[in-house]
Order: structure tokens, then sequence, then C-alpha cells
């Protein structure tokens, strides 16, 4: 977002992870679990890979909010007034409210942002899942800030401030808060805006504060604990396909409907929304907790300590790419965006143990042995990662006959 703005989420990030495993443990003293494996390394996927498509559209979309406050501001707003802070702060989440809102009501705001919404389960791993083309339909909601005059770096500290406050709110850990309840958005509100029971869909948009719901209509108050998801289950752990399916939903449903004009419609229509020659709106069915079954495949010990390690290792590998990117040509970032995203394919498919994975994962590993000799590592470190993938292909052949009998199945 420019060199000048310091990057908040990134230096939280590290904190974030600290209080993802004090949840987990605290989760499992209180026998109350929240986490599986599968689903949260599909968490943490998806919110690698919002990250990598950021690499290629935060200046284009930064850009649009920069250029319209250098030429058209109204105001000229100060940055060291406190209630300048305060206004910028009310104003972000105001308008927060409304692109939350329009991407729950609105098809093409949906399909972006579906994938925050996906996960059955609910902790603070949910919080980083984010959709890779979310950005692109948010920014627009925020230049009105930019035409009063909001200074560029104040507008991104509030926003920073907003993503923050919201990581912590993901939990089922945390009950109400008392009078808190009325003006901040709680981890009992934001359950509720995770709940796919009809009775709480489209409920408790706000980002900080939960008054802008109370005051137009959409607030709903906790009462049983949610059935966490989606009202169609994605049924995978895939973060590529967490970002598409619902585009190719949206796409069938316009390739089999009869008028162009519906065909069309099926952009700006609410979720859900069918013409009538497909039999009209679909009703969000209930759903029970007790009798509910979320997705998921079973995996050995050994299966998931390979995942969970070669996951690490990508992380390891995203966040240079991540940090640095500034400094990297068009071609390096293309070649990075391709290396990571089709990592996270990969163990995804281990972990629904689909019969091409293994394929995948073998020619990743041997592409990692083959170019750790490129590396800008001391050669210490380029013999650890040649070493490391000799040895994970190893343990991936080893395993294999535990993998593949039910790959073959789901394959």
């Amino acid at each position: 977002m420019g060199s000048s703005a310091v990057d908040y989420i990134a230096l939280a990030i590290p904190v974030f992870f600290l209080l993802i495993g004090v949840e987990l443990v605290a989760a499992r003293v209180l026998e109350r679990p929240s986490y599986r494996l599968s689903d949260s390394v599909g968490d943490l996927s998806c919110g690698v890979l919002q990250q990598v498509a950021d690499v290629f559209l935060k200046a284009a979309l930064f850009a649009g909010y920069a250029g319209l406050y250098s030429h058209y501001r109204l105001f000229e707003i100060p940055t060291n007034a406190a209630w300048a802070w305060a206004a910028c702060f009310l104003g972000q989440d105001f308008l927060y409210y409304w692109f939350h809102r329009f991407s729950h009501e609105v098809n093409a705001g949906w399909a972006a942002h579906v994938v925050h919404h996906q996960s059955e389960e609910y902790n603070l791993t949910v919080a980083l899942r984010q959709g890779a083309f979310q950005p692109a339909v948010s920014w627009v909601f925020y230049l009105p800030l930019a035409l009063v005059g909001f200074p560029p770096a104040m507008f991104l500290a509030v926003s920073a401030f907003d993503t923050l406050y919201q990581f912590w709110i993901h939990t089922r850990l945390v009950g109400r808060l008392g009078p808190l309840e009325w003006v901040l958005n709680t981890p009992s509100h934001h359950r509720v805006h995770h709940g796919r029971n009809p009775r709480y869909i489209d409920r408790n948009h706000g980002g900080t504060l939960i008054v802008w719901d109370r005051l137009f209509g959409t607030f709903a108050r906790e009462q049983e604990e949610p059935v966490y998801g989606i009202t169609k289950p994605l049924a995978s752990f895939n973060p590529v396909w967490a970002n598409l399916h619902y585009w190719a939903e949206m796409w069938d449903v316009a390739r089999r409907a009869a008028r162009p004009l519906d065909r069309l419609l099926v952009l700006f229509m609410r979720p859900g929304w069918r013409p009538a020659d497909l039999g009209g709106p679909l009703a969000p069915p209930e759903v029970d907790r007790a009798s509910y079954v979320k997705y998921d495949v079973p995996l050995g010990a050994s299966a998931k300590a390979y995942v969970l390690a070669q996951f690490v290792l990508v992380l390891a590998a995203a966040t240079p790419y991540l940090q640095r990117n500034d400094g990297l040509g068009a071609s390096a970032r293309v070649l990075g965006a391709a290396l990571i995203g089709s990592s996270l394919v990969s163990l995804a498919g281990l972990t629904e143990k689909r019969a091409w994975a293994l394929p995948l994962e073998a020619a990743r590993l041997a592409a990692l042995a083959l170019s750790a000799a490129f590396l800008p590592l001391p050669p210490v470190g380029r013999a650890a990662v040649a070493l490391f993938a000799c040895a994970s292909a190893v343990w991936l052949y080893l395993d294999r006959r535990k993998s593949l009998p039910l790959a073959r199945q789901l394959g």
C-alpha cells in the first residue's frame, strides 16, 4: 500500500499465531473442540492465497483512493487532531457495514466474500480465511472518505485497526460481554453472523461497532449456538476451489436460465435467487446442530504430521515473498504466486485424499529439490532444503499405502 504506510496487519501476524495457539490449548482444556487440522490448514491457506492475490491488486486499488484524495478532496483534514481520527474511524466502520451487507445481499459481492464463511468450525483461524477477490469489491465503498479528505495513511491505519479488532471475535470460548454488547461487535454477535441457521442469515454485519446493525434493522441476538458454514456446504479444503466455487455456481444458473435478462440478473440478485423457469428462489433449509455432519476426510497421524510439516514450510517460504514482493520483477511475482498456490492445492488434495494429490505432491517435492541450488540462501540452507524435499518424498512414499485406497474412491 505504499512504502510510507505501516503494514499493521503484517506486524500482527506473530500475535495472531500466538493467540491461535492459546485458543487451541484452551479449547482442549475446556473440552470444547473447535479445531480440525484439515479445516484450519484450509482456513490459513485461503488467507495466504488472499495475501498472494493482494500482491497484484493492492497498488492498483490503493491508487484509486490516493488519486481521488489528491485531486478531488473537499476538505483539508489534519492528521494530528483527535477528532479527525475519531471521524475517520466512524466513517470507515460505517462504510464497512454497507460493504459487508452488500457482500451478503448481492450475488457478485457474495461470490467474493463467501470464502470467509465456508468453514464449518468457528475459531481464530477462520478470521484469517479471506476471499482473494474481496479487495476488488470492497475498495469502492471507501472512496467517499478520500473525497471528504481523510489522508490515505490515516485511512489505512483506521482500516487496519478495524481488521485487527475483528480477529478476536472469531471464537466460541467467549460468552456475552454485558453492556459492551450494545455498542461493540462481540464474539456472541459475530457467531450469529457466521451461522447458517435461517434466523441468523444476513445478520450482524458490523465491523468494530454493532450500532449500525441496530440502526438499520440487521441485528440478531444469539440464542442457540449457530451451525457454522454456508447453506450449501463447500465440502472441500481446496483454497482455489473455495474462491471459485460460487462463481461456477452462478455461471451454471446463468447457463440454464431461459431469458437473457435472467442470465445478467444472476450477478445482482440475492444469494439463492433463481429465475422462475429454474424453480424460483431457494429457501435456506433449517439445520440442527445436534445432527449436523461436518465435511471431513479421516487422516492418520502420519498423514496429519506430513501435511502440517509441509504447510509450515510453505508459510515460511511465503512470508519473505509477501514481505519483499515490491523488489521482485513481474515474472518472479507470477512464478512465486504459482508455486505457493500449487503447494496449497497439493496439500489440500492430500487432506481430501484425492487421487491426483499424490503425483502433484511428488512433482512439487522434485521441483523443490531441484531448485534448492538457486535459492537465495547460504550453502547450508540450500542443502537443508534439498534434504528436506528428499526426506519428504520418502515419507510420502512410505505413507502412500494408507492414502491411496480412499484417494481412488474420492478421486
